[in-house]
């Protein structure tokens, strides 16, 4: 077995993961209330907290799909799995925090960490029980 013999398999599952985030990344800023990158691209830290955090915790997920999948597809299949829990874990902070668009949009750091630390948590979690 040569070094580079599993380069393939490597490559397809970095090129669909990476595929999966960019996915994600869409998908979560469309379904947000808040526009991340113009507050980003404006210097809004509490905007970077809070899809930093939701970005850490979807990628946890969809690298133990990766580790656990049985094919390309199974770890498709979870990654979307991984993409539906973040965002609903967003709807569930913002029943908890109506306005929470509107202070992120602020710049006011509590909603962002909380989003993010949720986020994190839910991604911990939902990642731990991919190990099947």
């Amino acid at each position: 077995m040569t070094l580079v013999s599993g380069l393939p398999d490597f490559l397809l599952y970095l090129g669909t993961a990476t595929g999966l985030i960019g996915f994600y990344l869409l998908i979560y800023t469309l379904a947000t209330a808040h526009n991340e990158l113009a507050l980003i691209r404006r210097d809004v830290t509490a905007a970077a907290v809070a899809l930093g955090g939701s970005l850490v915790g979807f990628t946890l997920p969809l690298a133990v799909a990766i580790y656990n999948a049985r094919s390309l597809l199974d770890c498709l299949i979870w990654g979307l799995i991984a993409l539906v829990i973040q965002i609903a874990i967003y709807w569930l902070v913002r029943l908890a925090v109506p306005d929470l668009s509107r202070r992120i949009e602020e710049d006011r750091a509590a909603a962002a960490i909380l989003l993010g630390a949720a986020s994190l948590a839910g991604g911990v979690v939902n990642a731990a029980s991919m190990t099947y």
